[in-house]
């Protein structure tokens, strides 16, 4: 094997087992930030040594041993936690046998539980999450988001010491603290999800990458939490839209909205993976959740087989029961478009005119994307086009942009 294939080797070992690797020495060492850093040493050495000794049969065990002792020398230099950090010591020098796979899931869901804690904020647990959990350098990071790297640094930075001052416990909270805890966990994936599946900024549409790293997490929360409905409808919801990615863009780079995807092309693995995901969710809990319900809606668009098959009257359905739950103007206008497929534009307008005024909707370039088709469906042309000239100003999105341009142009 090349140096050059050894070092591709060593990046695929380190993005498989990284987290599986910080988050056992974080349950040794209960510092997430020493914990990376022990992590990195070992990386590091992989990168010296397996290019001349060649790639170990076990390369997890074989970093988690490096790392280990990486751990007991920093702990034999930490003089003022002497007492403490000896006893630690002593006990990771003499253990000899790798972790059980059930004390890597439980040190992996304590990971999850403190890189996602309310004391960070949600753009430093979404930096901490990819870098942590994710196995993303701050480069990847900054790159997908479309974010300075030094900025992306300083918050996987300020959220490490965050972390170590306020002395957040690494565990997994129980019972009441657990439901509390849990929903901005789910928030972090989907965050990173739709950051890949709809990029708010830049030059394309989507970015794929991003999709793939929300799934894994997701799909490692719903085998360490198998008994969490919302987390399998997290998992469905993902499933069921990472699904149309290919049919999403043309050759080009362009979107192409979903009522006019070549549905032949939607990845049929993912859609029964996402439908079996949502099956569970429903029978753990009572299907009110919120992402089941929009995994439910998801599931609605892949059942049908064209376009013209979709349940609109049940979508519009289930939207009014997600904006019950949620009272978010974003739904309701979501709601708005299924309630136009089903029953009308007009229908659809009505409702759009009702939450135009929110607060929450100020800015946002749907709004007037939404009542620009309508208009445009009602014959109202010179007000479709005002509508989406207006969403192309205020989206940041390029590609995005050029399809609100192409619609207003297509007024007359």
């Amino acid at each position: 094997m090349t140096a050059a294939e050894t070092n591709r080797a060593v990046e695929a070992v380190w993005r498989i087992e990284a987290a599986r690797l910080i988050a056992g020495l974080a349950g040794l060492v209960r510092d997430l930030g020493l914990a990376e850093e022990l992590a990195q040493d070992a990386l590091v050495a992989a990168l010296e040594q397996w290019p001349r000794e060649g790639v170990p049969r076990n390369p997890g065990a074989w970093l988690m041993t490096v790392a280990k002792r990486r751990a007991v020398d920093l702990i034999r230099r930490q003089e003022r936690y002497a007492r403490k950090l000896a006893e630690i010591g002593r006990s990771l020098e003499d253990e000899e046998d790798p972790p059980g796979v059930e004390e890597i899931e439980d040190d992996l869901l304590r990971l999850v539980f403190t890189a996602c804690h309310p004391v960070l904020s949600t753009e430093a647990r979404v930096a901490l999450t990819l870098r942590v959990l994710g196995g993303l350098s701050t480069d990847e990071i900054a790159r997908a988001f479309l974010a300075p790297e030094p900025t992306v640094a300083q918050r996987i930075v300020r959220a490490k010491r965050t972390l170590a001052a306020r002395r957040v416990p690494f565990e997994v909270p129980a019972g009441d603290e657990l439901a509390e805890r849990l929903p901005p966990v789910l928030e972090v994936i989907y965050l990173i999800f739709n950051e890949g599946y709809s990029a708010t900024a830049g030059d394309d549409w989507m970015r794929p990458a991003l999709c793939e790293d929300a799934l894994r997490l997701g799909r490692v929360l719903a085998g360490l939490m198998p008994k969490e409905p919302e987390v399998s409808g997290l998992v469905a919801l993902m499933e069921i839209q990472a699904s149309r990615a290919a049919a999403r863009v043309d050759p080009s780079g362009e979107p192409i909205l979903l009522l006019e995807q070549n549905r032949a092309r939607w990845d049929r693995l993912l859609i029964h993976r996402g439908l079996a995901a949502l099956e569970r969710a429903e029978e753990l809990g009572d299907g009110s959740g919120p992402y089941t319900l929009q995994a439910a809606i998801a599931a609605c668009h892949a059942r049908a087989l064209t376009a013209e098959e979709t349940d609109w009257v049940r979508i519009a359905g289930l939207y009014a029961r997600l904006a019950a739950l949620s009272g978010s103007p974003v739904v309701e206008l979501n709601r708005a478009v299924a309630l136009s497929m089903a029953y009308g534009p007009e229908v659809g307008l009505e409702l759009v005119d009702q939450i135009a005024g929110e607060p929450a909707l100020r800015g946002y370039h749907l709004l007037p994307g939404v009542r620009g088709d309508l208009l445009f469906k009602l014959g109202r042309r010179g007000e479709a086009r005002a509508e989406f000239e207006r969403a192309a100003a205020m989206t940041r999105n390029g590609r995005e942009r050029a399809v609100m341009e192409r619609r207003a142009a297509s007024c007359g």
